[in-house]
C-alpha cells in the first residue's frame, strides 16, 4: 500500500531525519540510502523494516548532519598545506603581497565539518537511528492501515458483485435444459433426415449433453471461494498470497463456467455476459490483492 511518514532524531552535535516512502508491490522491495559512513548500520536498518513491512516498494532515506560547533570546523592540515605553497610560491616569483585570509578559506577542503562526528558515537547513532526508524515505520502502518479499512470495504463491495452475478447463471441453466434437449433433437433429425430417432438414445444423449454443460460444482466453488476471501479479510495479517491464490482459482471457475455455455442463444448469451462480468470483478479483485501483505 502507497504511504509516507518521517521522524526525526536531535542530540548535542548532529540531527537525524528517516523518510520512508512505500506505493504497491507483489514482494518486499527496499532501496535504502545512508550517508557514508553509516555502512555498518545497514543491517540493523534491513532487519527493522522487515520486521514492520512485509510487503511494498519501499525508499528508505537517512539523512544525518552536524549541528552546533560541530557542524564547522577548520581542517588546519589542509590550510597549512595551502599556506606552505603559497610561501613557497612567494619565494620563487618575488611575491611581497601577504595571502588573504578569506580567500584560503574558500579553498577546498579547509572548512567542513568538525572532525569528531561519525566514527566516534556511532554505536550511539545505532541506537538513534532504530528508534528513528522504528517511528518512522509505526506512523507508515498507521497510514497504510487507514487505506487498508477503505480498500477492504470496496473489495468486500465487489465480492457481493460476484456473489450476485453467480447466483442469477443457476437458474437461467436450470431453465435453459429442456430447450437444450429440444435443439439436441432438431439437430439429430436434420443430420439423420428420416430415419427413426431411439427415445432412448435421444434422452442418454440429451442427458450427458445436460451433464457437460451443467455448471453446479463450479458455482459451489465459486461461493466457497469468496466466502474464504471475506473471511481472511477479516482475519490474521499476511493473507496477500493467500487472497491471491483464491483469485486464481476463481478465474479458474469463471473460465469453466463459460466453457460450459449451453448451445442456446439467449441463454448461452446471458451466461456469457454474467461469466464475464466475474471475471471483470476478479481481475479488479487480482489488482487489490497486490497492496495487501
Amino acid at each position: 500500500m502507497t504511504g509516507y511518514a518521517q521522524a526525526r532524531a536531535s542530540e548535542k552535535g548532529w540531527n537525524l531525519r528517516i523518510t520512508v516512502r512505500s506505493v504497491n508491490h507483489r514482494f518486499l522491495d527496499l532501496h535504502l540510502r545512508v550517508p557514508d559512513g553509516f555502512e555498518p548500520v545497514e543491517p540493523r536498518i534491513r532487519q527493522i523494516i522487515r520486521e514492520h513491512v512485509r510487503r511494498g516498494h519501499l525508499d528508505i532515506a537517512l539523512h544525518y548532519e552536524l549541528a552546533g560547533p560541530a557542524a564547522v570546523g577548520v581542517n588546519q592540515d589542509v590550510a597549512a598545506a595551502y599556506m606552505q605553497a603559497l610561501v613557497s610560491l612567494k619565494k620563487k616569483f618575488n611575491i611581497h603581497t601577504e595571502p588573504d585570509l578569506a580567500t584560503i578559506l574558500r579553498l577546498p577542503g579547509v572548512i567542513g565539518a568538525a572532525a569528531a562526528s561519525i566514527e566516534d558515537d556511532l554505536a550511539g547513532l545505532e541506537i538513534a537511528v532504530a528508534n528513528c526508524l522504528t517511528e518512522a515505520l509505526r506512523k507508515l502502518n498507521l497510514m497504510r492501515q487507514q487505506e487498508a479499512a477503505h480498500l477492504c470495504s470496496e473489495m468486500s463491495d465487489r465480492l457481493h458483485t460476484i456473489s450476485g452475478l453467480a447466483a442469477k447463471v443457476g437458474p437461467i441453466v436450470e431453465s435453459a435444459r429442456p430447450q437444450f434437449a429440444k435443439r439436441l433433437e432438431t439437430r439429430l433429425k436434420e443430420l439423420l433426415g428420416e430415419a427413426q430417432l431411439d427415445p432412448a438414445r435421444l434422452a442418454q444423449e440429451a442427458a450427458l449433453a445436460a451433464e457437460r454443460s451443467d455448471v453446479s460444482e463450479e458455482l459451489a466453488r465459486l461461493r466457497s471461494h469468496v466466502q474464504q476471501f471475506e473471511s481472511l479479510l477479516t482475519g490474521a495479517s499476511d493473507v496477500g498470497k493467500k487472497l491471491d491464490f483464491l483469485l486464481q482459482e476463481m478465474q479458474r471457475e469463471a473460465n469453466t463456467l463459460l466453457s460450459k455455455t449451453p448451445g442456446i442463444e439467449h441463454e448461452g448469451l446471458e451466461i456469457t455476459r454474467l461469466g464475464l462480468e466475474i471475471k471483470s470483478e476478479i481481475e479488479k479483485l487480482r489488482e487489490q490483492v497486490q497492496n495487501i501483505e
